[in-house]
């Protein structure tokens, strides 16, 4: 295969750039979509619609329905072209982003996505997670292009919930992890060819980033300050992870991260809180790592507060027979899981997950025992 990258055509972080987004979505088109929830109009929606009315844009205001489902991309899409509008607009949360991206792809407008929380790495792939009406899980998708332009205000992530920054961070620790197995197995990554040296490069910096300043992002976003460390965190969740995992690759972490919503105790969990277990049930399955190492990792994710065991997660006391159906998926045909250089079966996963819970609960107690 070819080594391949992709990725957005421009991206822009710091503080309050909200306020410029009418001068750059002047650039792309005359008529943009916004997609938004009422909660986020609330936070950003006076300065956003200030700065469009500002570059003489007619704005076309869409309510987002709250999931990436089939149905919603289509009534948006719809809306898109009835309306003649020329860009998508994506203001929210990763499903908010998914859904513009999507939308965007069926009625071949640009695409531009602003993050209001840095959780995940939505806004700069091509890809949208799918969900269906009950919030499980189908898959993701890719449209073949990332968005035109990523807008990340670092003031609005300062002030978001600390947990949704915490998650990003579980989101973007597994890059690297990740990628390092697609790179060892020369597995395809999401690009459609296999990791270029820069991909590695982006993926390893994101990780290095992670667990020089991630606590201490967390510190300054629990007090709503926008600091170098939630700058270069920030970067780190959004950007370097998005551009790790669709052109590095991903493995186990994510494969169990998104079956975990199958299970009705994981739905409240974001989805960075879901890698987060998942990224030690890959350390257990996969010793790529050495124990210091892996542990380090574990500490890493206590300290942060991401779910390190089934207790975390709400399955204190999960029986096997129930983790099954995630055995199953993971060892089966087109499972991420058999990027690893050996074979991944039904009960090596499940047995895993069950190592991860006690590595976890050990990590746990040490921690507790040190003060």
């Amino acid at each position: 295969m070819n080594a391949v990258l992709i990725a957005p055509r421009k991206y822009i972080q710091g503080p309050n750039v909200l306020d410029e987004i009418g001068t750059h979505l002047s650039a792309l088109g005359k008529k943009p979509l916004l997609l938004w929830d009422g909660r986020v109009k609330g936070l950003v929606g006076k300065t956003v619609l200030a700065s469009l009315a500002g570059a003489g844009l007619e704005v076309v205001d869409v309510d987002f329905a709250g999931d990436s489902t089939k149905a919603e991309v289509a009534r948006v899409a719809g809306i898109a072209k009835e309306s003649g509008a020329d860009v998508a607009v994506g203001i929210g949360g990763g499903k908010t982003l998914d859904t513009a991206k999507a939308a965007a792809a069926d009625a071949r407008l640009k695409t531009v996505t602003c993050p209001t929380i840095a959780s995940n790495d939505s806004p700069t792939s091509s890809y949208t997670v799918w969900y269906d009406e009950q919030g499980n899980c189908l898959g993701f998708e890719s449209w073949g292009v990332n968005p035109d332009l990523v807008l990340v205000d670092t003031q609005v992530i300062a002030r978001a919930p600390a947990r949704a920054f915490v998650a990003g961070m579980g989101d973007a620790l597994a890059t690297w992890i990740e990628a390092d197995v697609c790179r060892q197995t020369a597995s395809p990554n999401l690009a459609g060819g296999v990791s270029t040296e820069a991909a590695m490069a982006l993926a390893r910096l994101g990780y290095d980033l992670l667990m020089e300043y991630g606590l201490e992002a967390k510190r300054d976003v629990e007090k709503n300050t926008v600091t170098p460390a939630v700058e270069k965190v920030a970067e780190a969740n959004v950007l370097l992870s998005g551009l790790g995992f669709e052109s590095g690759g991903v493995a186990t972490a994510h494969m169990v991260a998104n079956c975990l919503p199958s299970l009705p105790e994981c739905r409240g969990l974001m989805h960075g809180e879901e890698v987060g277990f998942g990224i030690i049930t890959q350390l257990c399955l996969d010793k790529a790592f050495d124990a210091d190492e892996r542990n380090r990792i574990v500490d890493f994710e206590i300290a942060l507060g991401l779910p390190v065991t089934f207790a975390d997660l709400g399955l204190e006391g999960v029986e096997r027979d129930r983790l099954k159906p995630i055995g199953d998926i993971c060892a089966g045909e087109g499972s991420l899981c058999h990027f690893h250089p050996f074979e991944v079966t039904s009960d090596s996963l499940v047995d895993a997950m069950i190592a991860a819970d006690a590595l976890g609960r050990e990590r746990k107690a040490l921690a507790e025992e040190q003060g």
